[in-house]
């Protein structure tokens, strides 16, 4: 079985795809982009703001499941300009407390609305 997963906290997909879906045991949130849940803008300019809206939209996904960053298995980081990597890096960090996840990094030509940094997240059900 799947289940869509939908909260209103985090922003609405803006295209054909769910926030999340939930099947065998884990959680695959679509990649996040920094679109403000409230304004469905991105209004941080830089790669740091971006990253931290970012996180916080994920937070927001997991948080409706019960789940937190340390269900979190597997993570993939999209940036538009890999010299903003150890300042993303940074803030995606602080984010973990316990052991960090597997990830991939790449460097992409563009992303959705001008978006400096995407991240999508595979997280495992207790």
């Amino acid at each position: 079985m799947r289940y869509k997963i939908e909260t209103p906290n985090a922003p609405a997909a803006i295209g054909p795809y769910s926030q999340a879906i939930k099947a065998n045991g884990f959680v695959f949130l679509s990649g996040q982009i920094p679109i403000e849940p409230e304004s469905g803008q991105i209004t941080a300019v830089d790669a740091v703001a971006q990253t931290k809206q970012v996180m916080e939209n994920i937070c927001a996904i997991l948080v409706s499941q019960g789940l937190t960053f340390d269900d979190v298995v597997k993570t993939t980081i999209f940036l538009t300009n890999l010299e903003d990597f150890a300042r993303v890096n940074d803030i995606y960090g602080s984010f973990f407390t316990t052991d960090a996840p597997a990830r991939s990094t790449v460097q992409v030509a563009a992303l959705p609305r001008g978006a400096k940094v995407e991240i999508e997240v595979v997280a495992a059900l207790p």
